[in-house]
C-alpha cells in the first residue's frame, strides 16, 4: 500500500504544485497536463491515444489508454477522470486526485489480463464555463462511442478521491434529512449514480468492498439532488450508457473545493490508496461478470 501513496502523492504533488492553475483558458498548463499524463500511461508500457477538438478556437485533448480484452473485447468498461481545474486554483483534490488514482490504476492493472476490453480516460474541459454542455471533454468522448456503436457497459468517473477528515459534523449533504440516514463525519467515500444505474452501482459497491476497509456510501437517485450529476459521468448519462461517480463529496465535505486552499498537503494518501485497491477490485469483477444490460 505505501508504494500506491507515493505514486498518488507524486502525481498530485506534479498537477497541483509544479504545474498548477490549469483552466480553460491556460492552454500551456493544459498541455502540460496532458503530456505528463501521457507519458505515465507509455512509461507503463501502453499504447497512448489522443482525442483532439476544437473550442473557440482553441485545441483540447483528451487521452487515453486501452487494455483489449481477451474473451469479450467488443464489451467496454470505462474508468475516467478530468484534469481541468478552475482558473487560479491548484485543484490538488478537484481533481489532480482523480487523474492521480487513474494512473495508478494503469500501473496496477498493466499485466492484468480481462474478459472485457478496459479504457482509462483523462478528460479535459469539465469545469466551468464548459461544465455540463456539450465541450466537455467527456461529453465528446461518449457521444463519439454511441456514434460508433462501442458497447459501453458501464463508467467510473474519479471526482475528488483524496479528502478525508475525522472530524465530528464535518460531513454535509444536499438535503437536511440525509443526516439521519448518512454518516457526519467525512471519513468515508461515496459512489453516486442515477436511478437508471443503480443495478450497476450495486456492483461497484460490492466489488469495493471485497478488497477495502474504508466505509462505503452510496445513493441512487434524480438529478435534481445538487451535486449528483457534478462531473464527468453525467455526459456518459446523456448518451444512455450506466455511470457512477466515486467521489468524497466536494463541497459537501472539503472546505477548499474550487479555492486556493486546494493543495496536496490536505488530501489522505492512506485513504486515497485504499480506493484504489478498491477500484482494482471492482474492474477485476466487472471485467468477469455478465452483461449488467442482463442483470436489470
Amino acid at each position: 500500500m505505501a508504494d500506491i501513496q507515493t505514486h498518488l502523492k507524486k502525481t498530485v504533488s506534479i498537477l497541483s504544485e509544479e504545474i498548477g492553475s490549469r483552466g480553460y483558458l491556460q492552454l500551456d498548463a493544459l498541455n502540460k497536463t496532458a503530456d505528463y499524463i501521457k507519458s505515465e500511461f507509455s512509461r507503463y508500457g501502453y499504447i497512448v491515444f489522443e482525442q483532439s477538438y476544437e473550442v473557440e478556437e482553441h485545441t483540447y485533448r483528451n487521452i487515453f489508454v486501452e487494455i483489449r480484452g481477451e474473451k469479450s473485447p467488443d464489451k467496454t468498461l470505462i474508468v475516467g477522470a478530468h484534469y481541468d481545474t478552475v482558473i487560479g486554483t491548484p485543484g490538488a483534490d478537484d481533481n489532480a486526485s482523480g487523474i492521480a488514482g487513474l494512473l495508478e490504476l494503469a500501473r496496477l492493472l498493466r499485466d492484468s489480463p480481462f474478459d472485457k476490453t478496459i479504457q482509462l480516460v483523462a478528460f479535459t474541459l469539465e469545469e466551468p464555463p464548459f461544465f455540463r454542455t456539450r465541450f466537455m471533454g467527456s461529453y465528446v468522448y461518449a457521444k463519439h462511442l454511441r456514434q460508433q456503436g462501442v458497447d459501453v457497459e458501464g463508467m467510473i468517473c474519479l471526482e475528488m478521491i483524496g479528502y478525508f477528515t475525522d472530524e465530528a459534523d464535518s460531513q454535509f449533504y444536499p438535503l437536511p434529512f440525509f443526516r439521519w440516514l448518512y454518516p457526519t463525519t467525512g471519513n468515508f467515500i461515496t459512489i453516486v449514480s442515477n436511478m437508471h444505474s443503480r443495478n450497476f452501482l450495486k456492483q461497484v459497491k460490492s466489488a469495493f468492498k471485497k478488497n477495502m476497509d474504508l466505509p462505503v456510501v452510496s445513493l441512487s437517485a434524480l438529478p435534481l439532488v445538487l451535486g449528483i450529476d457534478f462531473s464527468d459521468h453525467r455526459s456518459f448519462w446523456k448518451f444512455g450508457y450506466k455511470a457512477v461517480m466515486v467521489t468524497d463529496t466536494a463541497f459537501y465535505r472539503n472546505p477548499q473545493y474550487h479555492g486556493t486552499g486546494d493543495v496536496a498537503d490536505i488530501l489522505d494518501y492512506g485513504r486515497m490508496a485504499k480506493v484504489v485497491s478498491g477500484l482494482v477490485s471492482v474492474i477485476e469483477e466487472l471485467s468477469k461478470k455478465e452483461s449488467t444490460e442482463n442483470r436489470n
